[in-house]
């Protein structure tokens, strides 16, 4: 019935119920796995951490109001612009190819983990220092970003190939690149962010915490959770280094690969049009996976020993979080031809519909 219900929803909506009910049976899960941990912790005599505190940007409670303001206005626009890009690759017939297949997806991804991430956020800044989050909740958050967000860089590699495919390979791309074939891509992005979700979030929930509960993020960041940590974090360290060195090598090899590909092809092209067509293609894809592993890279491989980082990572995180995703939008609609003939005809279809009735 819930499925039903939520096939009948208009598409921005029913994606924001379709996380909802997904962070539902995954928070059932987390609860269950960690009441196991809980209950050992409690044999031993330990005082454990049932919940914890979003500190956010709330060192200067003054400003308070103005990231309420921010978080809120991003979190609109992010939803506003990811929704239209979505319900107009689904409306204009011209639009269905592989290369706005995976455009849509990714319009999906970032509307989803913006909504795992900013409510919270939101919460946290118009209760400051009283936005409070159960452990299994804090895991469920967790599990939910790093999931999607994983799903995305995978994703990013798929767009990259697709790309190489069509500029060189373009007499067998139609051929190669079937719907069937670009369904199992996409599925197979979102496997392997579920694993590298479940492998990373596990690593970091397998551990007691009893001491601390006041996270200086606005939203449960693996880092800032381990930090939190009364257990050994070594194990649980090596493990997110090595999953996401993983996760890094492989899409940026492939990203690499097809994109140097496609350097040298358009190199090779003869005619200045034939490059301006190709390149033109592809710089709103790499604008985007330049801002979004640019501020991955800034994130996860600065120094942790310089003074006051705990506050750059926030806005660091606040930029890939929902920034990025509020601009992804832009990006692929004001640099690209076909998108905008899209709103044109969209637009022109509204006005031909409410003359005709």
């Amino acid at each position: 019935m819930t499925i039903i219900f939520v096939c009948l929803t208009p598409l921005p909506l029913s994606l924001n119920l379709c996380m909802h009910i997904a962070m539902q049976h995954v928070d059932v899960f987390i609860n269950r796995s960690l009441s196991l941990s809980r209950s050992s912790a409690e044999s031993e005599n330990v005082t454990t951490v049932t919940a914890f505190i979003l500190l956010g940007f709330t060192e200067k409670p003054e400003l308070c109001p103005f990231f309420s303001v921010i978080f809120l206005l991003l979190y609109v626009l992010t939803v506003l612009g990811n929704g239209w890009m979505v319900t107009l690759i689904r409306a204009e017939q011209h639009l269905h190819t592989p290369m706005y297949f995976f455009l849509s997806n990714l319009s999906v991804l970032d509307l989803c983990y913006s909504s795992v991430i900013a409510p919270k956020a939101l919460e946290v800044h118009l209760y400051w220092g009283r936005a409070s989050l159960s452990l299994p909740a804090c895991a469920t958050q967790m599990f939910c970003f790093t999931m999607l967000v994983t799903a995305e860089c995978f994703l990013l590699a798929v767009m990259a190939y697709d790309r190489y495919m069509a500029i060189c390979h373009p007499l067998t791309y139609a051929l190669l690149m079937t719907h069937g074939r670009c369904t199992c891509l996409v599925l197979g992005a979102y496997c392997c962010g579920l694993l590298g979700s479940l492998i990373q979030t596990s690593g970091a929930f397998r551990l007691s915490h009893c001491g601390p509960n006041r996270i200086n993020h606005f939203f449960c960041d693996i880092p800032a959770v381990l930090k939190l940590s009364c257990s050994d974090t070594w194990l649980s360290e090596v493990i997110l280094f090595v999953s996401t060195s993983i996760i890094a090598v492989v899409t940026t090899t492939v990203i690499s690969i097809s994109y140097t590909q496609v350097l040298l092809n358009v190199l090779r092209s003869h005619t200045g049009q034939g490059r301006r067509k190709a390149l033109s293609t592809c710089t709103s894809h790499l604008t985007t996976l330049g801002l979004f592993y640019g501020t991955a890279i800034f994130m996860y491989a600065q120094p942790r020993t310089k003074a006051g980082s705990q506050d750059q990572d926030k806005v660091v995180s606040m930029f890939y979080t929902l920034v990025i995703p509020m601009l992804n939008p832009l990006i692929y609609s004001l640099r690209n031809k076909d998108v905008k003939e899209a709103m044109k005809h969209l637009r022109s279809r509204k006005i031909l519909d409410l003359f005709m009735k």
